[in-house]
């Protein structure tokens, strides 16, 4: 979960770890792909905020995990930004702040249908 909100970030992980996720957590996009470096294979779902302080924001962590990590799917949120042509990979899902565990629920559900993947 990347997300610079630490309360957001809290409520993000509850809801992925009452999914049965086991859940690493960031708050930039920066500290997000050195995780990635270190545990990709362990990785299956990016779920990542869009707007952070660093060098990037979450759709070019969206962009760059997808690239270099194909297995991983991926989740983008935000209350402020919408994805336009070109700023998500052609799989991830995009979901509104502020979201509900059921949406979340629901798009991991997706997720996991598209793309034959394993909790983890």
């Amino acid at each position: 979960m990347v997300e610079d909100d630490g309360l957001i970030r809290m409520d993000a992980v509850d809801i992925l770890e009452r999914a049965g996720y086991a859940t690493l957590e960031a708050q930039t996009a920066d500290q997000a792909l050195d995780l990635l470096r270190r545990c990709h294979r362990d990785v299956t779902v990016l779920f990542t905020d869009v707007r952070m302080p660093g060098t990037q924001d979450g759709f070019s962590l969206a962009r760059e995990t997808a690239r270099t990590y194909p297995h991983i799917a991926i989740l983008v949120s935000s209350g402020i930004a919408r994805p336009v042509v070109g700023d998500m990979p052609a799989l991830a899902h995009f979901i509104e702040k502020p979201f509900s565990a059921r949406i979340v629920n629901r798009h991991l559900q997706q997720m996991i249908d598209e793309n034959g993947m394993k909790v983890q």
